[in-house]
């Protein structure tokens, strides 16, 4: 298991606390998320739908880059890797 950060935008904030970044565990992203939602309630339903993949309007990114473009939330987390959630500029409710 790997130790990592995700950095938290400001919307999502009241769920950690008003922590801008938390330590997680995770094999993976989908397991770093488990992770963080075990954590912070609340907060992995603003990131995941009910069947729980990535919402459209959000962007996860492991260490820069789109897990999109990698293996999704199958995406490897690595110790020291930084994912950083970014909400979209137009569309959808935070």
């Amino acid at each position: 298991m790997s130790k990592a950060k995700i950095r938290i935008p400001t919307p999502l904030r009241s769920f950690t606390g008003g922590s801008d970044e938390v330590e997680i565990d995770g094999a993976d992203v989908r397991a770093a998320l488990r992770h963080l939602g075990e954590k912070h309630g609340g907060l992995l339903p603003r990131i995941l739908d009910a069947e729980g993949g990535l919402r459209p309007f959000v962007n996860l990114y492991v260490s820069g880059k789109n897990i999109r473009a990698l293996n999704g939330l199958d995406t490897e987390v690595k110790d020291g890797d930084v994912l950083s959630i970014v909400p979209a500029v137009a569309g959808g409710v935070f």
